[in-house]
């Protein structure tokens, strides 16, 4: 730790001006700031330059963490600012050791406080009302962004920015693309939908996937497939514990979902006999990971290596993609890990496809 206990911890503002607060309207005092975020040592931008040679020169500092994007998803093709400022640090202080912060950042996000699984239970709740909203509206002949629209009025009128991600409401065989975002197409008697939408709150994430029938009425195979991936996502459920491995928890949700394929007919024992592990039967039905943590980011940071943390949130997302059928259907929840069992942030979102045909029949 820093000798100077007002450095162990510095905010830095933009300083607030005349002209600023008519274009950009009020901005924080040093005071406020002081009181929002609990930061008692608060500066200006202006005066980072100053303080920061001020820590790294005097005080015994050796080591320095620094910033930049190391999320599994991502793909840095541009120079970003953590970048140019990790090149300016070694510039300027080349005898310095410098270290990396994301695995710190990593831990600490991927178990949450209480507060913050109350502020994504608030976003799951906003979730909730936009598809209860869905439901009543979906019939033949709307258009996929007319969905769309009802979700973000519903998420936007409960205090909620808008979408914690890109909306996929694929109807027809596009349920069967997992990142479909076009949603520009009409949805047609007999098709499904599946609905990937989820709200934020508060700079929290929810994730939310629902498949619905767009006449208000499953088939007799489409309820089957729906009670396979719905029976799949209960075992999951099971699964989950702090001391679960998230590739060994993968692998097990994989044979229950083989055995439910095989219930199916689409696949049979003569191709498990003949599959190797790099094309395993199942993969061509379910090509997807069942679940990802989720907190700030909707595919939150983590270590995937480790047991699944006391107190960390994922998805439990199953699905079963059946092209020569036409139709897809996934499932979604999201649920802490608890010392037994899992709490579901999902619970009283309508899941079961009866519950679901009633809600869109009254």
């Amino acid at each position: 730790d820093f000798p100077d206990k007002s450095l162990r911890e510095v905010l830095f503002l933009r300083e607030p001006s005349e002209m600023l607060e008519k274009w950009e309207g009020h901005k924080l005092t040093k005071e406020e700031a002081k009181d929002i975020s609990g930061v008692t040592t608060v500066r200006w931008n202006g005066d980072f330059n100053k303080v920061f040679h001020h820590m790294m020169v005097m005080g015994g500092v050796s080591s320095v963490f620094l910033n930049t994007n190391e999320h599994y998803r991502s793909s840095v093709v541009v120079e970003t600012r953590d970048a140019r400022f990790i090149n300016w640090c070694k510039a300027t202080y080349p005898l310095h050791r410098y270290e990396r912060v994301a695995p710190i950042m990593a831990h600490l996000r991927s178990v949450k406080q209480k507060r913050e699984i109350e502020l994504m239970q608030d976003a799951c709740n906003i979730t909730e009302k936009g598809f209860r909203r869905v439901l009543g509206f979906v019939k033949p002949g709307v258009m996929e962004y007319e969905i769309e629209a009802e979700y973000l009025h519903e998420f936007v009128r409960n205090r909620s920015r808008g979408f914690a991600y890109d909306p996929i409401i694929a109807s027809g065989a596009n349920n069967c693309v997992l990142h479909y975002v076009e949603n520009n197409k009409q949805c047609k008697a007999g098709d499904l939908i599946l609905l990937d939408v989820a709200a934020e709150y508060a700079n929290y994430s929810s994730d939310l996937t629902r498949t619905i029938p767009v006449s208000g009425k499953f088939t007799k195979r489409q309820k089957e497939v729906y009670n396979s991936v719905l029976r799949v996502m209960r075992a999951a459920y099971k699964l989950l514990s702090p001391y679960t491995n998230f590739f060994a928890y993968q692998k097990e949700v994989e044979k229950v979902m083989q055995e439910e394929l095989l219930k199916l007919k689409l696949i049979s024992k003569a191709d498990i006999q003949k599959q190797t592990g790099e094309g395993p039967a199942f993969r061509k039905y379910f090509y997807h990971g069942t679940s990802h943590m989720i907190g700030l980011d909707v595919h939150d940071v983590g270590d995937m290596h480790s047991n699944m943390a006391l107190g960390s949130v994922w998805t439990v997302e199953p699905g079963i993609y059946i092209q020569e059928e036409g139709f897809g259907i996934r499932l979604e929840n999201n649920v802490v890990i608890q010392k037994k069992g899992v709490l579901d942030l999902m619970k009283n979102i309508p899941i079961e496809a009866e519950e679901i045909e009633d809600l869109m029949n009254r």
